[in-house]
């Protein structure tokens, strides 16, 4: 029987490939295609030059939930981007608390965790703004805002998105993959 994990046994494993913890359960998850990694650079291009001076973008961090009390197995996932704010503790993991905004590019092995699994631990963690990119033709974005604990989902985008929530910006998805 595997031993399952806390969120400071995760974190004092260091970087292992790319994996997330899950109830205690260490995910493993095959890398993303250069197409998907091309996508969330470029996402990450647009972001930076629209955020607030007092919020960044990063690529793959971990992010602890914040869904178990410590000592407990632990939930930590790794979003494809996240907007925190800038000016946060160093070191250590991201909180959940401190998200604004978690982005996952679909990848062909992620649709169903993306779209449902991550969805619920997203909303249940409070992370106010979670958008899922679907780089299929036409590129989408589908933006969903926190409502007590759930997400409300709005329309899946193509061309460009446009919102004043959590920040107003102005994202190209068809460059995201040119």
């Amino acid at each position: 029987m595997t031993e399952l994990l806390t969120v400071a046994q995760y974190a004092a494993l260091g970087e292992a490939g790319y994996t997330e913890l899950v109830e205690g359960r260490l995910i493993r998850s095959p890398g993303a295609l250069a197409e998907h990694n091309f996508a969330c650079g470029n996402l990450i291009m647009q972001l930076a030059g629209q955020l607030p001076e007092d919020l960044q973008v990063a690529y793959a961090v971990d992010v602890d939930l914040e869904l178990a009390l410590p000592g407990e197995p632990g939930f930590v996932r790794r979003p494809d981007l996240v907007v925190f704010p800038r000016r946060r503790p160093t070191g250590g993991l991201v909180r959940a608390a401190e998200v604004v905004l978690a982005v996952e590019v679909l990848s062909f092995n992620s649709h169903y965790t993306d779209r449902r699994a991550k969805r619920l631990d997203y909303a249940e963690a409070g992370i106010p703004f979670y958008w899922i990119i679907d780089l299929g033709k036409p590129v989408s974005l589908t933006p969903l805002r926190l409502t007590e604990r759930r997400y409300q989902e709005a329309s899946a985008e193509t061309g460009v998105h446009e919102s004043v929530e959590p920040f107003p910006l102005k994202i190209q998805l068809d460059l995201l993959t040119e």
